[in-house]
């Protein structure tokens, strides 16, 4: 099974990009929603994570905005939840692909936002990254979530930048442009992966 990581920085488009890749048939495991479910009651992360942040909790029910107040400003903390949920998410992402394995699938996505930054590089065999010039990722961030500039740039400077993972990448998709453009990328790319597949069988 050929493992891709799909990456991108905030607001350049890979939330955009990975719902094209589903169109085209592609499985994606998706590390947000995994995120999600390890931090709810019964999940993997539940019970160390409540430990640790009881504050963040009333009863079972964790307040997400409580807890990224918390860590926000303190790297200690945050390095902490890193420790009780990455873990926990990587195993709920090898469950899964191993479920798309067991039914016949060829081609994997691991949708990890923070794939350069964070401990997942491992899982997959080639990285793709949605790149876009950081101006425009300055603009679309202010947009989609009503920031001041100042705002936008602290989020976008606290990834690594988008210029070095560009670099880093084995692939690359260019949203500099229109959905259409985008769109004629992620099929190219699915050609590709298909052919790399059938060159190492």
């Amino acid at each position: 099974m050929l493992k891709i990581g799909l990456t991108g920085g905030i607001a350049t488009g890979k939330s955009t990009v990975s719902r094209l890749f589903r169109k085209q048939g592609i499985p994606i495991i998706d590390a947000d929603k995994m995120a999600r479910i390890v931090i709810e009651p019964g999940g993997k992360a539940f019970a160390g994570v409540r430990e640790a942040f009881p504050q963040c909790f009333s009863g079972d029910e964790l307040n997400r905005q409580a807890l990224g107040r918390d860590i926000f400003h303190d790297d200690a903390k945050r390095q902490l939840l890193n420790q009780l949920m990455h873990p926990a998410i990587r195993e709920e992402m090898l469950e899964e692909m191993r479920g798309y394995e067991a039914a016949g699938e060829t081609v994997v996505i691991f949708d990890i936002p923070l794939l350069f930054e964070g401990t997942m590089r491992d899982l997959v065999d080639y990285t793709v990254v949605v790149y876009c010039r950081e101006e425009i990722q300055l603009m679309r961030l202010m947009e989609r979530n009503g920031l001041t500039k100042d705002e936008a740039l602290a989020r976008i400077h606290a990834q690594i930048p988008i210029e070095e993972k560009k670099q880093q990448a084995d692939f690359l998709i260019n949203n500099n442009g229109a959905l259409g453009d985008l769109t004629a990328q992620v099929v190219r790319l699915v050609e590709q992966f298909e052919d790399m597949k059938k060159e190492g069988d």
